[in-house]
């Protein structure tokens, strides 16, 4: 497979289109854009039969460059890639580093298109797809952009590999909370394909994504330990800190940090909380007690003294 490498080091599971299911989503996507045209060519010639000849020219001109050009730049604009054709073929368009395609790029798609698609009855496109090594044509060269599979048979995604054993403990007190997201989706894209790598790419990519976290955090990388180890250790530490967040706490771990009671009613640390209109050790008073209206009282019933 030819796996697309963005600049944040992450590789992208995307197969580029080949020339059948390019030429099947572009057979849908002119059908119908024909057909539109086609039907819209009819109406207006009912409308402005008492045109004279040129302005029925500069309206067909208008109208050829409205439905045949400027709808399909505007669908692939505003779908971020997916013509008609494309989502019947499962395909879609993004710039060379796998992100969505901007308004930009559909125009530039879209003008040179005219030319290799429409008026040479797609043979420039097919040659220049045959030609490339990723199947483009000359509309996607210039605009920086690659038509790429959706629908592709893939395999069981793999977990993020555990750190060796003590890893993620010495990563306890680092603060994380700063990391972007982003930084952490493709550290997590790098470990899962890491053994897929060449070992010189998986090394230069690891440690370019160390030097990221490292900035983020501010603090250094233990020395000696390798940046992919780094990164399975920060990632295992994330991932405990999203369980202990997530999960319930067991029962006993309140007590044991001296938030309650133990089993003998006796409080963790021998400290007891302040309580309302109680006073401290200190000699302080606390706030007074706000009243709490008895459950009895709530629903009318008084019991009789």
């Amino acid at each position: 497979m030819n796996e697309l490498v963005t600049g944040d080091a992450v590789v992208l599971g995307l197969r580029p289109a080949r020339l059948p299911s390019r030429a099947l989503a572009v057979a849908i996507d002119l059908a119908l854009a024909w057909a539109v045209y086609l039907i819209v060519t009819m109406a207006l010639l009912v409308a402005t039969a008492s045109l004279d000849d040129a302005a029925l020219a500069a309206v067909q001109v208008g109208l050829f460059l409205l439905v045949l050009v400027g709808v399909p730049i505007a669908v692939e604009t505003l779908s971020g890639g997916r013509s008609l054709g494309k989502l019947v073929a499962g395909l879609r368009v993004v710039r060379d580093d796998g992100g969505p395609i901007r308004f930009r790029h559909a125009l530039v798609r879209g003008a040179v298109g005219v030319v290799e698609i429409q008026l040479s009855f797609g043979v420039i496109a097919c040659i220049a797809s045959l030609v490339s090594s990723r199947g483009r044509r000359l509309g996607d060269v210039f605009a920086g952009a690659l038509v790429v599979r959706e629908r592709v048979p893939t395999a069981r995604a793999s977990a993020v590999p555990l750190p060796p054993e003590g890893v993620a403990g010495r990563f306890e007190g680092l603060d994380l909370s700063r990391v972007p997201d982003g930084l952490w989706l493709a550290v997590r894209q790098y470990l899962m394909r890491a053994e897929q790598l060449d070992e010189a790419v998986g090394r230069s990519m690891a440690e370019r994504l160390g030097d990221d976290v490292v900035a983020w955090t501010g603090v250094p990388a233990p020395e000696g330990m390798p940046a992919a180890v780094y990164l399975a250790g920060v990632v295992a530490e994330r991932q405990a800190r999203d369980a202990r967040r997530v999960l319930p706490e067991e029962p006993g771990e309140r007590e044991a940090a001296g938030e309650g009671p133990g089993t003998d009613g006796a409080w963790a640390g021998g400290v007891a909380p302040v309580r309302p209109g109680v006073p401290s050790e200190e000699g302080a008073s606390a706030p007074e007690e706000v009243p709490v209206v008895e459950p009895a009282r709530r629903t009318g019933f008084v019991p009789p003294s």
